[in-house]
């Protein structure tokens, strides 16, 4: 099983995608939501979705959580921004500001995936 990282900043993408590489986690990464709902057509592993709220392209990070939730319903999601927490955040995503503490987010997606 797998975890979806999407963020367009390739600095803040690799290191969140490292943090859980480094937790034992497999870790898929897309720049934008266009990229993400590819991969999920792709791969059926994702369990859980970790993705920025701005984003350039056709979606934002909160557009791309409803997409997910109508299309994959099993996938988990959480969404980060380094602004503020979005008005709108669909029911049972959790949310988490930037920058993102390791241990937090590891804790959180290993108990999304218990």
């Amino acid at each position: 099983m797998s975890i979806l990282v999407v963020e367009d900043e390739f600095i803040v993408r690799m290191y969140v995608a490292d943090i859980l590489r480094e937790d034992g986690f497999d870790v898929l990464e897309a720049g934008d939501a266009s990229e993400a709902i590819r991969l999920l057509e792709l791969d059926n592993t994702v369990e859980v979705m970790i993705t920025d709220v701005n984003m350039p392209g056709s979606m934002d990070g909160v557009d791309l959580l409803v997409q997910v939730r109508d299309r994959w319903p099993p996938v988990k999601t959480i969404i980060t921004s380094g602004r503020d927490k979005p008005a709108v955040v669909p029911e049972g995503t959790l949310f988490f500001p930037k920058p993102i503490v390791q241990s937090t987010l590891t804790q959180a997606v290993r108990a999304l995936r218990a």
